[in-house]
């Protein structure tokens, strides 16, 4: 009998791509880059279920190319790379990986606003460089972290996880809405407006999906609500800051820093970004390790295996 058809278009982790040979006529590429436009055509006109990540984009066009799909897998939480409505008039159904990054990307946040706030990054390069000529009491002094304030944008599953790993650093916070689930009750934790947020905070932490509303969310205007001696930290989508006005307020001394793991045209960097040593960059780790990319993976085959087999996908989207 033959097989479904799924395109996958980045090649996966070992145990991801190995069920997919057993399970699946298979169709992949054999780098880990970007596929171009044509690439993705190719794949995508004869598969039944297709598995992409966010860079990838799926438009009206692309699904007019593929009579056969029925599933579109995305490789991640957001899914702002497919045109939820051309899925929902073909009747193609669409999914993401929520909860399983959830651990990662939190981690992964608190790993960038120690470093940013202790100056980690530029330690690192002083001793690696043979510049470092001992301990002085003034060298390379950061912030505090203990006892800070913390502003989560975006209390949905990451900015509670990150919320909640602010406990062990005696922290307060003040969050704005993110999700329609009940946010647990702290004494340390306040929802608050996000001009109050921002005016309140040590350290600015985004978490919200990128929408038309969140696009620039924070800009030039939101940048100069902000103390200067706050850190903002984005772990979430890279378009949700003004790029260029963050370069402003860092150049400008009008913040002490920022911690970034996206970037509004990657994977293209501001050059004022990378050239700031106020600024500690990543390129887009949040769910980088290898366990939670293999979850991430066996929940896209989840998803299809099931839409393939007749049933409710278990991450739905539309």
């Amino acid at each position: 009998m033959t097989r479904p058809r799924v395109f996958v278009t980045r090649l996966l982790a070992g145990p991801v791509m190995a069920r997919l040979h057993e399970v699946y006529d298979l169709t992949q590429r054999s780098g880990e880059s970007a596929p171009d436009r044509r690439t993705l055509l190719e794949g995508i006109r004869t598969a039944d279920a297709v598995i992409c990540t966010l860079t990838e984009r799926i438009d009206e066009q692309m699904l007019q190319e593929a009579p056969r799909l029925k599933v579109v897998a995305n490789y991640a939480v957001g899914y702002n790379n497919i045109d939820l409505d051309a899925a929902r008039r073909r009747g193609i159904v669409v999914t993401n990986t929520p909860d399983v990054l959830t651990d990662a990307t939190a981690d992964l946040t608190w790993a960038l606003l120690c470093a940013v706030a202790r100056r980690v990054p530029e330690g690192h390069a002083l001793v690696q460089g043979g510049g470092w000529t001992g301990w002085t009491p003034t060298e390379l002094l950061g912030s505090d972290i203990s006892g800070q304030t913390l502003g989560i944008v975006g209390m949905g599953r990451i900015g509670r996880g990150v919320a909640e790993r602010a406990r062990g650093f005696r922290m307060r916070v003040l969050y704005t809405g993110g999700s329609s689930a009940p946010v647990p009750a702290d004494p340390l934790w306040r929802q608050t407006a996000l001009v109050d947020l921002l005016r309140g905070s040590d350290f600015v932490s985004l978490h919200v999906p990128l929408t038309a509303a969140t696009h620039h969310l924070i800009g030039r205007h939101e940048l100069s609500l902000m103390r200067t001696t706050a850190y903002l930290i984005n772990t979430s989508r890279g378009p949700v800051v003004d790029e260029a006005a963050l370069v402003e307020a860092l150049q400008g001394d009008r913040l002490a820093g920022a911690a970034l793991d996206v970037y509004e045209n990657e994977p293209t960097v501001h050059d004022g970004l990378r050239s700031c040593s106020k600024v500690v960059t990543l390129p887009h780790l949040g769910s980088a390790t290898l366990h939670t990319r293999i979850r991430m993976g066996l929940v896209c085959l989840a998803n299809i295996d099931a839409v393939l087999q007749g049933n409710p996908a278990p991450n739905r989207v539309v």
